[in-house]
């Protein structure tokens, strides 16, 4: 077979989503100092986590970047529709580009969160690289003002975002797309679970 052949038979919707099935799978996960948690019950801790913070009135932040962003702003309109929590992206564009331009880009979601936080509130970090200094930059100040953080990541097993989280999911691939739409993929489920009362 030739190596075209294989390119394109890789790319059909069948195998494309053999894979998806795959690297959700395989998804780990880890607390801040790297230990490994069960998958299904780092899932059940994270769906308890938003449980209390809906109960006692705390905000869910949630920030990307580029694709990650969307994933983010979709992930708001379950969690403010489906779970019923006060959730919210930091990517307004006025407020972003004004604290870019004052503060810089890396400190730009920090810089919101440290206005805006209160302990107790949890931010869930999305970067498919883990590398992104502003999203590690936020997970950092979350975690100043007495917050908890929610990492997803992909890429490189050893990205620095991974020893930021309380909880910190990595999806097992180079490919952008499908760590993209595997983070959308963990975060629908932990909203459909709180919306059934798992």
């Amino acid at each position: 077979m030739s190596a075209a052949f294989e390119q394109v038979h890789g790319m059909t919707l069948g195998a494309r989503g053999a894979e998806f099935q795959r690297l959700v799978a395989a998804a780990e996960v880890s607390d801040q100092a790297g230990r490994r948690s069960d998958t299904e019950a780092a899932m059940l801790a994270m769906v308890g986590m938003l449980k209390d913070l809906r109960s006692g009135g705390g905000r869910l932040y949630i920030v990307g970047n580029g694709g990650s962003a969307g994933v983010a702003s979709h992930a708001v309109t379950d969690f403010v529709n489906v779970a019923k929590l006060r959730a919210t992206t930091l990517h307004e564009p006025s407020l972003l580009t004004c604290m870019s331009n004052d503060f810089g880009y890396e400190a730009a979601f920090a810089r919101i969160l440290a206005t805006l936080a209160s302990p107790g509130d949890v931010l869930i970090a999305i970067s498919s690289s883990g590398q992104s200094a502003n999203i590690r930059n936020a997970a950092a100040e979350m975690r100043k003002l007495g917050g908890k953080t929610v990492t997803l990541s992909g890429i490189k097993r050893d990205n620095p975002l991974r020893s930021l989280g309380d909880v910190n999911v990595w999806l097992d691939s180079t490919d952008y797309g499908m760590v993209e739409i595997g983070h959308q993929f963990v975060l629908h489920n932990i909203a459909d679970r709180i919306r059934i009362g798992l």
